[in-house]
């Protein structure tokens, strides 16, 4: 598998982290057996230790310019600071000795490589600590302590200071420089998304105003044709635009430019339809009840597109002039993540021998197309008076279909 640049940047830094973790503590090991041998007057073999430590450590670095083998040289790392801690422990007190604060150091250094070493050294000394405890307590021979009562003091000060300035000048310091790194990616990423957001938003304000110029353009042509059906047509693709250019304009309204509220937007389109076809006095009344719900934008517009004709038919034929009538919608989200979508009102219908097949009429043609783009199913139900469809579909996501065909 190719790897990525955010990768090479994270086997950067944990490269950049164990080869500073291995100079510093071969420096310090070095200082430390020093001391230890012409100060301290300590018993071998703690300097030699300090001292091997030291030499193998840097060894390890020199050979990790040679191999570039990452996982190698944390390996070898851990391995060599653990005998070498354990060596030093087990001859300076064992459990009682200050220096065993440093295996905490050597599960750290097992986790820059990966989170699998540093779980696998987290569990072996616990283990290791435990079994120091146990032999100490059974006094075995072999535990010593191998520093002096006059030098225990010091001892105890340069392992401690050991052990915090490798994990607080080291790790720590570099997890701090980690944090504020992580922090600026952060503010990166979400001034990114925010420019998203609003170019996103942008588009459809732009995609709407397209839209509102061509409903505007096919108004301006109606007013110059004389024929009545074809200002029928004129006006009923006039309509079909406004339902697209108003999902747009609610996602450029809303927060999430992704989601629309279907409810307000069906009552919205469902009020100008009326008020298109029928005019500002029309006697209809609008039973809509769709409870809160959002759908993306590729269900959305053919979904929209769905109720404009359904209702567009309504308004036309089936209420007919400026008789009362009825409009019924509902919307109901199924068990298995589909919708069931009931259009339906009280006007005179039509027969149930007219299909989509058999019609001439283009609006009946697109509500069953559009519920195919749905990939959903459509029933008429003849048992009431009117016309009333029940639509079950499911949301989508991916490109939406061709209408055509």
């Amino acid at each position: 598998m190719k790897k990525t640049p955010k990768d090479h940047s994270r086997i950067a830094d944990k490269t950049r982290l164990l080869l500073k973790f291995n100079y510093v503590s071969a420096f310090l090991s070095l200082l430390f057996g020093l001391a230890c041998h012409y100060y301290m007057q300590v018993s071998p073999p703690i300097p030699y230790v300090f001292l091997g430590y030291s030499v193998l450590n840097l060894c390890n670095n020199i050979a990790f310019y040679k191999h570039r083998n990452l996982v190698a040289m944390a390996i070898v790392t851990s391995v060599l600071s653990l005998i070498s801690t354990l060596i030093i422990t087990m001859y300076s007190g064992g459990i009682q000795s200050p220096f065993i604060f440093v295996l905490a150091v050597i599960v750290l250094a097992g986790y820059i490589s990966t989170s699998v070493f540093g779980k696998i050294y987290l569990y072996a000394i616990l283990v290791i600590i435990g079994l120091i405890y146990l032999l100490t307590a059974g006094n075995f021979s072999w535990i010593v302590d191998g520093v002096p009562a006059t030098s225990k003091d010091l001892f105890s000060l340069l392992s401690l200071t050991f052990s915090i300035y490798l994990m607080e000048g080291v790790f720590g310091r570099d997890l701090l420089k980690a944090h504020d790194k992580l922090f600026r990616t952060k503010q990166e990423v979400e001034a990114k998304i925010k420019e998203k957001e609003n170019l996103l938003k942008e588009v459809h304000h732009r995609v709407k105003n397209n839209l509102q110029t061509i409903s505007s353009l096919l108004s301006l042509q109606s007013r110059n044709i004389q024929d009545a059906d074809i200002k029928k047509m004129l006006k009923s693709s006039q309509n079909r635009v406004i339902a697209m250019a108003m999902i747009h304009e609610m996602l450029y309204l809303r927060e999430d430019s992704t989601q629309i509220d279907y409810g307000s937007y069906v009552r919205e389109l469902v009020e100008h339809l009326v008020r298109s076809v029928k005019g500002t006095s029309a006697n209809i009344d609008l039973d809509i009840d769709i409870p809160e719900m959002t759908f993306n934008i590729d269900t959305a517009i053919p979904l929209g597109l769905l109720v404009n004709e359904a209702v567009t038919n309504t308004l036309k034929y089936g209420i007919l002039e400026d008789s009362k009538g009825q409009i019924f919608i509902r919307m109901r989200k199924g068990k298995q993540d589909d919708f069931e979508l009931y259009i339906g009102d009280n006007g005179v219908g039509f027969s149930e021998e007219t299909t989509h097949r058999n019609s001439k009429s283009l609006g009946l043609k697109l509500i069953h197309k559009l519920v195919r783009q749905l990939r959903g199913s459509l029933k008429r139900d003849a048992s009431k008076k009117g016309t009333h469809y029940i639509i079950h579909f499911k949301e989508i996501s991916d490109q939406l279909p061709s209408m055509a065909g």
